[in-house]
């Protein structure tokens, strides 16, 4: 997968920082005539990061699911591509003997109990993180990567691939995100 340039390990650690060292929520005080107040903005915002140059898209999504799961986090897989969605469920089971990634998609009387959810429509759940395989911009992802504490979008070397992610890059730059690229490639 390349050399990480953050680390699952100390996420719990980071749980009140983002990934640039900018805090998640912040809390100031402010002083009434009799007695102090306190207000509590919530300045949430994902991380963003974008995997791009992998070798195997999918293989790589399985990598990243598999240390999420290691750092006790959920994770939402979402791509409108049906033949993808069904790759992954199937890699899932298939990319390591010696590790079980519980997984259903989103719809699943299953889903409330299983850690990792995979859907084709853009949900808003309660997950930790989202993985992205999709080629296009999500509707509404403004507003849908909220409630995430990371998305991260994984870009294969393919060159139509590359383009399209180029493309959400810049709108999630525009839409006052702060996405960071990981060239995955070596």
């Amino acid at each position: 997968m390349g050399p990480p340039r953050y680390c699952w390990d100390r996420l719990e650690e980071r749980a009140g920082q983002r990934g640039n060292g900018a805090p998640r929520a912040f809390a100031h005080t402010v002083s009434g005539a009799a007695r102090g107040v306190l207000i509590a903005v919530a300045a949430v915002m994902a991380q963003v990061d974008v995997h791009f140059n992998v070798a195997d898209r999918v293989h790589h999504a399985c990598r990243v699911v598999r240390k999420a799961r290691a750092a006790g986090k959920t994770v939402l897989v979402y791509t409108r591509d049906a033949d993808r969605l069904a790759r992954f469920d199937e890699a899932l089971w298939t990319f390591s003997a010696l590790d079980f990634i519980a997984h259903v998609y989103a719809g699943s009387p299953l889903a409330e109990a299983t850690p990792v959810w995979l859907s084709a429509e853009p949900l808003a759940l309660n997950r930790d993180v989202l993985l992205v395989l999709d080629d296009e911009v999500a509707p509404a992802y403004a507003q849908w990567f909220e409630p995430f504490e990371r998305v991260i979008d994984v870009v294969s070397r393919d060159e139509a691939e590359r383009a399209s992610a180029r493309e959400r890059f810049k709108r999630y730059r525009e839409e006052g995100l702060a996405p960071t690229a990981h060239d995955m490639a070596g």
